[in-house]
């Protein structure tokens, strides 16, 4: 669809349906020092500059995507057992009516497999999903101020075994990985704004002080020399380079964006060996430069810890996301290979799943950046190419040669990877529904630009539902539940509150999650900001993170009392079923509030235009916002894109 870059203007409607209370995550300007840290496992050997180096004994092949890792199945021996007290603490906080369930945890707790399993999908949308997802996580975190008091729902991140995200909600994972997995009130009320300052664009380059000592010319100067430094080492280069070093110097707590950060280097943080988090996933399409995606064709590629690959029937394998840049072929390399360290930058694979916004670059003499900055852009794009300009670049292809009777890449030797959303699944549901990892529930955070207004209207539901029906069999096993059109989902309201899908698994033949959709919705702010808005206000930021939390509880269970039972319910409903436990009355009427009940609303709707909810919290835009958006404006304006 047409995207209509507008400018942002808060709205002032201001309904009374919630109870005020005092917001718990906007940053006080008085607020003690951050418990935020520099994480201490930058492992690349050369920096942003991959290396070639000697491969341990056991070198690294290529495996089939035919079931877990081994080191996946064995993180998740631990990690299942440490989300039984989180799960049974947040059961208790619940309470579910007539229903003891911290009991059925314990019960249960030597049989991992009758325990719920949980996912957390968290969409793309670029600062706004970012943030409005931030809100969620926040929600979800029983380490938050407040957020296990009555009508919240902390301890669900803790009971989760799996985040995923893309795009703007990539950075959110990132952001949280590669900062020792912090809280998001550490990122907000970091004194220091070394991380999430980004009252500063992305364009001007952070604020100088505190560890980053750059102006904005030697903020580009730098980001420039991190990757020519890589296009020496011989290693190709796309746009994707500059604007993941770009985010790291916003997302990441280091020096320089932290370009000794890798992906793979999560694997060894302490929380994670431990299995105190959940399993961080990332996803992007495969698509060659200028092909054009649709989600019954695109290959989903997946990035977690330990690999990267797909579980779709074409390429259907996985290669060790740590030595990513070495030579593949036919699945392992040639005795005389070196293994090279240090490719799979963790700014990198967040600019990876982000990569649309390269469109910005491409645009660059059209907009207001000064132009030592449009001079540098320019200078990057003549270098690298047209043709190359919209992907990121993964050469040599590991998976060169590998299932050549069914992988399109397997003749090339690129690979070339977008941001994950452009085949419309702008959710990353597709790893939390392989069978393998038997997900029960997923909650959906969705903060898409669908309507005319920047509003979710189901899309990305809609286009996993299609990709698993397609005849072409890209759905290689995975079910998903039966979901109405988007026309239906703004009809009928299901784009203004929670609602479940997939309730009655009885439906399916097979492994089928329940998908908890949490479509962004004005509860306290109009979050509906445009994509492409690259600047907020330190107030806006906080207003849409609260306003995430707020959608997350439905207002703390103002809107409905009962919401922490129904997601109670919701957690449990699929366990319930393999153990053949009854279930609860309480539960029963939940799902007759918030499962869709099959019908639906064709018609074309009216205009989307949804008031706020509860009381207006006031976060006025800053003129450095209005002028960075007025930029982007000018930029992308005529541009068509896909729903992000």
């Amino acid at each position: 669809m047409r995207i209509r870059l507008t400018l942002f203007k808060a709205l002032t409607t201001t309904a009374s349906s919630i109870v005020p209370r005092r917001p718990v995550l906007i940053a006080d300007a008085n607020a003690q020092p951050s418990t935020l840290q520099i994480r201490a496992a930058p492992n690349a050997p050369d920096g942003y500059t991959p290396a070639h180096l000697d491969c341990p004994s056991n070198r690294p092949s290529i495996r089939s995507a035919a079931e877990l890792s081994s080191s996946e199945t064995s993180w998740l021996n631990t990690r299942r057992n440490n989300t039984i007290d989180p799960l049974r603490d947040l059961l208790q906080r619940i309470a579910i009516p007539s229903f003891d369930g911290p009991n059925y945890i314990a019960s249960h707790a030597k049989n991992q497999s009758a325990l719920p399993n949980i996912g957390i999908a968290v969409s793309g949308g670029g600062y706004r999903a970012l943030l409005n997802g931030a809100g969620a996580i926040a929600a979800f975190d029983n380490r938050e101020n407040n957020s296990t008091a009555a009508g919240h729902i902390g301890g669900l991140l803790q009971s989760a075994t799996y985040l995923a995200g893309l795009s703007g909600g990539g950075w959110l994972v990132g952001t949280l990985f590669t900062n020792n997995f912090t809280t998001v009130s550490a990122l907000l009320d970091d004194p220091s704004h070394t991380v999430w300052g980004f009252d500063h664009s992305i364009f001007e380059g952070p604020d100088k002080g505190s560890i980053q000592l750059l102006d904005s010319a030697d903020y580009f100067h730098t980001i420039q020399d991190q990757v020519s430094r890589k296009g020496d080492a011989g290693f190709n280069r796309s746009v994707t380079d500059y604007w993941g070093r770009a985010l790291s110097f916003q997302l990441i707590n280091a020096t320089d964006g932290g370009p000794a950060y890798t992906w793979s280097s999560i694997a060894l943080a302490d929380n994670f060996v431990r299995g105190d988090t959940p399993f961080p996933v990332l996803v992007a399409d495969g698509r060659g430069p200028g092909e054009l995606l649709i989600s019954g064709n695109s290959t989903v590629f997946e990035f977690n810890p330990y690999e990267l690959g797909t579980w779709d029937p074409t390429t259907f394998g996985f290669v060790p996301v740590e030595f990513l840049g070495s030579n593949f072929s036919n699945g392992v390399l040639a005795p005389s290979e070196k293994c090279v360290r240090g490719f799979d930058n963790a700014g990198y694979i967040m600019g990876t799943s982000s990569s649309l916004f390269n469109q910005f670059l491409l645009q660059v003499n059209t907009t207001s950046i000064p132009n030592f900055a449009k001079s540098f852009i320019t200078d990057i794009l003549q270098s690298i190419g047209s043709r190359d300009n919209d992907i990121a670049d993964y050469s040599p292809n590991p998976f060169y040669g590998y299932h050549n009777s069914t992988s399109r890449d397997a003749q090339s030797r690129r690979l070339t990877l977008v941001d994950g959303g452009e085949d419309l699944q702008n959710i990353p549901l597709h790893p939390m529904i392989q069978p393998n990892r038997r997900v029960d529930v997923i909650f959906a955070v969705d903060s898409s630009a669908d309507t005319d207004n920047y509003w979710p209207n189901g899309t990305s539901l809609v286009a996993t539902y299609e990709r698993n029906l397609n005849s072409s069999g890209i759905g290689n096993g995975t079910s998903f539940p039966s979901i109405p059109d988007t026309n239906s989902f703004v009809n009928l309201g299901l784009n203004t509150r929670p609602t479940f899908f997939g309730c009655n698994s009885s439906n399916t033949s097979s492994i089928t999650p329940l998908i908890v959709y949490l479509p962004n919705s004005p509860y306290v702010f109009q979050s509906n900001i445009s994509t492409f808005t690259f600047s907020y206000s330190t107030n806006s930021r906080n207003s849409v993170v609260q306003n995430g939390y707020e959608v997350a509880t439905m207002g703390n269970g103002t809107v409905d009392a009962q919401w922490p039972v129904c997601v109670g319910c919701a957690i449990l409903s699929r366990s319930l079923e393999r153990t053949g436990t009854q279930i609860p009355d309480a539960c029963s009427q939940c799902f007759q509030r918030y499962c869709w009940d099959g019908r639906t609303n064709s018609t074309n709707p009216a205009r989307y235009e949804p008031p706020l909810k509860g009381q207006k919290v006031s976060a006025a835009a800053s003129s450095r916002q209005r002028v960075i958006a007025t930029a982007v404006v000018l930029a992308l304006g005529n541009i068509l894109l896909g729903t992000i």
